[in-house]
């Protein structure tokens, strides 16, 4: 694994708005192909199969914190833990997530956080790198993200009721959620599946069932919205009873919860993939990672050393849990994040985020990769 430097395409703006990319220079420049990751084939084979073995783990994970009925510790309102329950017995199906992992090719890659729920970046990964790549000449890319969406909805649609239309929602005025949502829609349609389009503020409820504003009723919803906002939600109650088959399904509120990764130091100690994880920081001594259970996009992150910390900023308070920290790599002054794709429950390829902080925001950059 290295970083290296590279020139840019001088026309890449407007090849990636004509793919729907419109943010790419959000924060001063959210894409960036002035570097890129090299990665031997050997480390790509290292990183599919770490995911592979990690996402078993974790849903072996969901099944403890479920049979055991551990959902206090992950701050889930005891309303929705029938409907949790329902859904992981149904065992319905989940189109998407996405493992960060700390990796610099020398040591065995450890977990950090697994967005189960609501991953964005997708449209970057899936379409934006891989054209980079084919356009520059490089050899290959660990991407088969694109394709395995499309086979997921396939899944997915056969579990639907017949002719049942599934409504993509995101919430108004923020253009990174409505583009990945419109990709994510795109992939469904590519899939054969008859979809519609509602703001999640535009939901309503009759008493019966949910409608979107032409008073259209919602038989299918993907969400991309965080399952914890949707509890708590006006209307939130009327989801454990609806009847309506949402995306990602509510038993991805467990996997996708930072209470998780204690309950996997628990099942897994002394995992090389994991790293030490409680719910006080007694265990850890000086060194650790504060991170609140429903934290998004690096958010109330606190990194402590002794008497030395650093702190993103952010809107999340409530339980927290704490980490080992795993010190991501530097190269010339830029903080790496592995982000690795699954897709149902195969792994389906990786885009890389990086910083000049060791805390990775909603703020760091896009940088493409290839393996040789």
């Amino acid at each position: 694994m290295e970083r290296r430097l590279s020139n840019p395409r001088p026309d890449w703006r407007q090849k990636f708005e004509a793919l729907g990319f419109s943010f790419h220079s959000f924060d001063g420049g959210y894409w960036d192909e002035t570097a890129c990751y090299r990665f031997s084939a050997s480390e790509i084979d290292e990183i599919e199969e770490t995911v592979a073995a990690l996402h078993a783990m974790c849903l072996q994970a969901v099944d403890h914190v479920i049979s055991r009925g551990r959902f206090q510790e992950m701050d889930i309102p005891d309303a929705f833990v029938p409907l949790i329950e329902r859904s992981w017995k149904a065992r319905e199906p989940s189109l998407y997530g996405r493992m960060d992992l700390s990796y610099d090719g020398k040591r065995p890659p450890k977990l950090l956080e697994y967005n189960a729920d609501t991953p964005t970046s997708v449209l970057e990964a899936a379409v934006a790198q891989w054209h980079w790549v084919e356009e520059t000449g490089l050899p290959d890319q660990y991407n088969s993200l694109h394709e395995k969406l499309i086979d997921r909805w396939r899944f997915i649609a056969g579990g639907l009721p017949v002719a049942a239309r599934v409504h993509f929602s995101c919430v108004k005025d923020n253009e990174e959620d409505q583009v990945t949502l419109e990709y994510l829609r795109d992939t469904a349609m590519q899939a054969g599946v008859a979809t519609r389009s509602c703001y999640i503020e535009d939901i309503g409820w009759d008493g019966k069932r949910f409608l979107d504003l032409d008073n259209e009723p919602l038989d299918a919803l993907f969400k991309l919205y965080p399952w914890e906002w949707l509890m708590r939600e006006e209307y939130g109650q009327h989801l454990i009873d609806a009847g309506m088959r949402i995306i990602e399904p509510p038993w991805k509120s467990v996997l996708s919860n930072k209470g998780i990764l204690p309950i996997l130091w628990e099942l897994f100690p002394d995992h090389p993939n994991l790293l030490p994880a409680y719910l006080e920081p007694e265990k850890l001594g000086p060194t650790y990672v504060v991170k609140p259970v429903h934290s998004r996009e690096g958010a109330n992150v606190r990194l402590v050393e002794g008497s030395r910390y650093v702190e993103s900023d952010g809107p999340y308070k409530g339980r927290v849990i704490y980490q080992g920290m795993a010190r991501l790599p530097e190269f010339t002054g830029r903080y790496p994040v592995i982000g690795c794709w699954v897709v149902g429950d195969a792994p389906a390829g990786m885009g890389i985020r990086e910083d000049a902080s060791p805390i990775t925001t909603n703020a760091s950059r896009f940088v493409p990769h290839f393996f040789e």
